[in-house]
């Protein structure tokens, strides 16, 4: 099974088509939606081509998608918003994936390592929020996060993620992989 997988696209325009790019491309099985779907949010800056209107009247490209979308609510993501997307977006999401249980959720409310209290080793986190890509095993569990393809963090490069072949990989705006992380079950 193949997954695309965006996180904290924050409204940029630029980011959104980016990303519909490469889901027409890559032809995933699902488009996986890490949360921060349209606002930036109070503490960020205005992501390169923000233009809110133009993401809300963009999104139905997704459900034209020859895959189904699997969105999550971000702590930026207001109801208000929501409402005017295509698709459903819930609080969090269980995938299971060539044998992997992945956890999807936008992350604000997990910690950022262990303990975690209610997971089982072996469980995926995938999770959006830092802007920052990682792919770590702690304690059993799996840490993945795509980073984001509009305000990354902490010195990293605008990214997402692709699952593939139970191989988790961030990939930049140039395809360039930024890293890989294979979880052993």
């Amino acid at each position: 099974m193949r997954l695309l997988i965006a996180s904290d696209l924050h409204g940029s325009f630029d980011s959104l088509n980016f990303l519909l790019e490469r889901a027409h491309t890559l032809l995933p099985d699902k488009l996986v939606l890490l949360g921060d779907l349209v606002y930036h949010g109070p503490r960020n800056p205005l992501p390169q081509g923000y233009d809110t209107r133009s993401v809300l009247k963009t999104m139905p490209d997704l459900t034209a998608l020859p895959c189904p979308v699997l969105a999550v609510k971000g702590n930026c993501d207001a109801e208000v918003d929501l409402g005017l997307l295509p698709f459903v977006v819930t609080e969090s999401a269980w995938l299971e994936v060539d044998g992997l249980n992945i956890f999807v959720s936008h992350g604000h409310r997990l910690p950022e390592n262990p303990p975690c209290p209610g997971f089982r080793p072996g469980t995926v986190l995938l999770r959006g929020h830092t802007h920052v890509p990682r792919g770590e095993t702690l304690d059993g569990l799996h840490f993945w996060n795509p980073g984001s393809l509009s305000l990354p963090k902490q010195g990293s490069v605008r990214s997402y993620g692709l699952y593939e072949n139970r191989v988790f990989r961030v990939l930049d705006m140039q395809g360039r992989e930024v890293l890989r992380h294979a979880p052993s079950v």
